[in-house]
């Protein structure tokens, strides 16, 4: 069959060039990952991932990690080793 439906998205500049470059080193064209997309949402009948407002303490985990607050690792099992204690 023949690919010729359309579809049009308005993104933001920084969201459509991080997504691109991300695609581009997986080696996935634009239009494959739509498609994807589309297949996953046929397969799952709805979005393929679950859509939820963070908790308080995950919106604040996520700042401490973006002002680069918390504990950091020289290893996975480091990190393991930690959260097992």
């Amino acid at each position: 069959m023949a690919k010729t439906a359309m579809t049009h998205a308005r993104l933001t500049p920084e969201i459509k060039e991080k997504a691109e470059d991300i695609l581009k080193k997986l080696g996935i064209s634009i239009s494959a990952a739509y498609e994807m997309f589309y297949r996953q949402i046929i397969a799952h009948q709805g979005i393929p991932f679950d859509l939820h407002l963070p908790n308080k303490d995950t919106l604040q985990a996520m700042r401490d990690a973006r002002d680069g607050k918390g504990k950091r690792y020289d290893s996975v099992e480091k990190m393991f080793e930690d959260l097992e204690v």
